[in-house]
């Protein structure tokens, strides 16, 4: 993709944001227009009567559901809210590439939100440590992921409400790119998937969202996979409509840099645009999406022959009775180039591909989650030394996971009598 062609996607994106004069379905801040899931997830835990509700931020998919934050009086800031999360996970995998183990047990979340969500200034912090693990991808430690990756506040921004239907959030801020989220309690699996792999996740910058009716649109300028290197514009423009949403979202970088290291991939370099579809219904959340990348050929960059993938998914979550739900995803990739051409690997080698099943039982009870991850990830056309297991010869690689947790704050227990 040309450059000219990323700059007028960026200004028919900021054009009908400017038509549309759109909001969010719910507070938009909670999650970027362009991410579908948005939508509020199915059979949500419920608040106290008397008390405060569920926010928005961070932004949850479900089938694991947020609960009320203690509300206190801060004196001259006014009402903060605060809750967090704490969780742990074990993982078993097969395959695993040279670096890496047959087993893992971490902290998987140990993070506080604390908020500001009323007045023309408002701000979102959230400090702690995580780790992000990721289908196909090593399993790196949390302290590791925390130094490596965004530090140990990695979402943080200021919100600055300018109209009924019209803020700015300036900071550290979740991509408008995708369709899942960073962190594993945000997600339906534990495990971000195939796709996720060739997103940014977290960007340093600035945003606008707009909202009006069935519509909502936001434009960022930011450092796109945290690079430090303020060249990337995204837009998103979403249509709700009951149970129904549509997205279209479109990023890319201006500029080009040959700084890499794990958060900021080659990736940084290209274009990246979804398509992606939510009903939300009851105790259903089917979400299938469309996703297109491009890094084009830089020398100068290290990028000797540029490359392109196509990929979709089909994430589904299913609420039972008591607290108990199933999800469910499979996804496929594929990318162009080859060896003899020197092309940037963007998969499992210039040319290669993948599918994906993972399959999530979750139970639930107040604060209180537990889950276990069943996936299966198998790579085609790869390069020998690319894919899994001692040597990279093996196209298969399955994993099993678990994570438990308490989600916190203004958890009201009554005394019986």
């Amino acid at each position: 993709m040309s450059r000219k062609k990323l700059l007028l996607a960026a200004v028919l994106v900021s054009s009908a944001c400017a038509l549309a004069q759109t909001p969010t379905p719910g507070d938009p801040q909670a999650a970027p227009a362009g991410q579908a899931p948005a939508t509020p997830a199915a059979a949500p835990a419920a608040a106290p009567a008397a008390g405060p509700t569920a926010l928005p931020t961070p932004a949850m998919t479900g089938p694991v559901t947020d609960i009320a934050p203690l509300v206190f009086d801060a004196g001259p800031i006014g009402k903060l809210s605060v809750n967090g999360v704490i969780s742990g996970t074990g993982m078993w995998q097969s395959n695993h590439v040279p670096g890496d183990n047959p087993t893992q047990a971490a902290l998987s979340n140990g993070q506080i939100f604390l908020q500001k969500t009323d007045g023309w200034f408002q701000f979102y912090l959230q400090a702690g440590a995580y780790t992000l693990p990721a289908l196909a991808t090593p399993y790196l430690a949390t302290d590791k992921t925390l130094t490596t990756f965004f530090g140990p506040v990695p979402v943080g921004f200021v919100k600055l409400q300018a109209g009924k239907n019209t803020f700015f959030e300036i900071g550290s801020l979740p991509t408008l790119i995708g369709a899942e989220y960073t962190f594993t309690f945000e997600n339906m699996n534990i495990e971000r998937g195939l796709l996720w792999n060739q997103e940014p996740a977290i960007s340093r910058g600035i945003q606008v969202n707009q909202t009006m009716g069935k519509f909502s649109a936001a434009l960022s300028w930011t450092d796109g996979f945290y690079s430090n290197r303020y060249t990337w514009l995204s837009g998103s423009l979403a249509y709700t409509n009951g149970p129904h949403a549509i997205s279209f979202v479109a990023g890319g970088n201006y500029g080009q840099t040959k700084f890499q290291n794990l958060a900021t991939t080659v990736e940084n370099n290209g274009t990246i645009y979804n398509v992606i579809y939510t009903y939300t219904k009851g105790a259903w959340i089917i979400q299938p999406y469309y996703q297109h990348t491009d890094v084009p050929t830089n020398a100068s960059i290290g990028v000797v022959s540029g490359a392109s993938t196509n990929g979709g998914a089909i994430l589904v979550s299913r609420a039972f009775n008591h607290g108990f739900s199933l999800a469910g995803r499979t996804e496929y990739i594929e990318s162009s180039g080859n060896g003899a051409k020197q092309s940037v690997n963007l998969a499992f080698g210039p040319g290669s591909g993948g599918w994906s099943g993972t399959l999530t039982p979750t139970f639930q009870a107040g604060g209180f989650f537990v889950r276990g991850d069943l996936s299966w990830v198998h790579a085609t056309g790869y390069t020998p030394g690319f894919a899994f297991g001692s040597t990279g010869t093996n196209a298969d690689q399955p994993r099993a996971m678990a994570e438990i947790g308490f989600i916190f704050g203004n958890n009201v227990v009554e005394k019986k009598p």
